[in-house]
């Protein structure tokens, strides 16, 4: 009848296979990451940087900031800018400037007109001369310390008065 289904019979020895298209290769084309920079500093045109692998004996004075992540042995006199003494930094000098970020390690006395900063993987072996210091928990630092008052003429650091001069010694808080 008609609205019922006749079976489909397919007769399999008159079928002829159907070819297929060629298989082409997929190319694969990895994406090029760019390299990123190991220190976590963020590197502008205005401040000038000693890289990882140099290393430096004598004097560096300029009048721009200035970071370090290799060696410098001798002394660093920046007045009025900043030094950044990077992870991999390892600065022995005696350092005047407007203001010393450490993340690496100094050893050597610091005088500075604004603040002297140590991060937790600084390390500072040395006298500080500032009006404002901070340690983060975990940093070392192993010296005296005189905070400088507003008005008050700056004392010099090689002066032997220890009357107004407070050892500190600070090292990594270990949990319990």
């Amino acid at each position: 009848m008609l609205w019922e289904k006749k079976p489909v019979t397919v007769d399999r020895q008159t079928q002829e296979p159907v070819p297929l298209p060629p298989v082409k290769p997929i190319e694969v084309n990895p994406m090029v990451e760019p390299a990123k920079p190991q220190a976590s500093i963020p590197v502008d045109a205005g401040r000038t940087q000693l890289g990882r692998s140099l290393v430096v004996k004598g004097d560096v004075s300029g009048n721009e900031d200035l970071t370090i992540s290799g060696q410098l042995e001798g002394t660093v006199n920046i007045q009025g800018h900043c030094l950044t003494i990077g992870p991999e930094g390892k600065v022995k000098a005696e350092i005047q400037a407007a203001r010393v970020v450490i993340h690496g390690s100094v050893h050597g006395n610091i005088s500075v007109k604004e603040r002297v900063e140590i991060y937790k993987s600084g390390h500072v072996v040395g006298d500080l001369l500032a009006p404002g210091i901070s340690i983060e928990d975990g940093a070392y630092f192993k010296g005296k310390i005189e905070i400088l008052r507003e008005g008050v003429r700056e004392p010099d650091l090689t002066q032997s008065s220890s009357s107004s001069k407070l050892p500190v010694a600070l090292s990594p808080r270990v949990a319990s």
